[in-house]
């Protein structure tokens, strides 16, 4: 699926987000290429299908990434939820893990920055979306299981972890 090697062509001096639609297409996903400097695409996981968002902002020199999905936890769970966010994100090095409770999403955030005119790889973009999508594999259980399944945010971590060891 998304850690497959695939032999993209030379990308030479291609922008940020023209390099994002060289990937988009080699793996096949809906895409749409919103404006010069924004791609937004639909990738199916296990669990979700992520609304996955890449854009090049040339005023800081980071290509931003955004993978959502939809999610509206009872109110009563939003305080579990959030410890369970910050247990999460103490897993993860390569982004954060925030709830938008105004537009119902779980978000999945990183930049990359390329300052000083540094050029992005394709194999860099594919493994940053790919990432993306296996933080939210991993966590979304565990995300249910606070919400909806009345466990405690320590219960659901130790479950995301042992999925995780889990798989090979």
């Amino acid at each position: 699926m998304l850690h497959q090697r695939n032999s993209f062509a030379e990308t030479g001096d291609l922008h940020p987000i023209d390099l994002v639609e060289t990937v988009a297409e080699a793996h096949d996903w809906d895409f749409d290429r919103v404006g010069d400097d924004q791609i937004a695409m639909i990738v199916e996981g296990q669990w979700r299908t992520y609304s996955v968002t890449l854009a090049w902002s040339e005023v800081d020199e980071t290509l931003r990434l955004i993978c959502c999905f939809e999610m509206a936890p009872p109110d009563e769970s939003l305080p579990g939820l959030y410890e369970l966010l910050n247990r999460a994100n103490d897993e993860c090095w390569t982004g954060n893990f925030t709830y938008w409770a105004r537009d119902d999403l779980m978000v999945f955030r990183y930049g990359l920055v390329l300052a000083g005119g540094a050029m992005a790889q394709a194999e860099q973009v594919n493994h940053l979306i790919a990432e993306a999508v296996l933080a939210g594999e991993r966590f979304y259980p565990a995300f249910q299981l606070v919400c909806w399944g009345g466990r405690t945010p320590q219960e659901a971590m130790q479950i995301a972890i042992a999925e995780a060891y889990g798989r090979a």
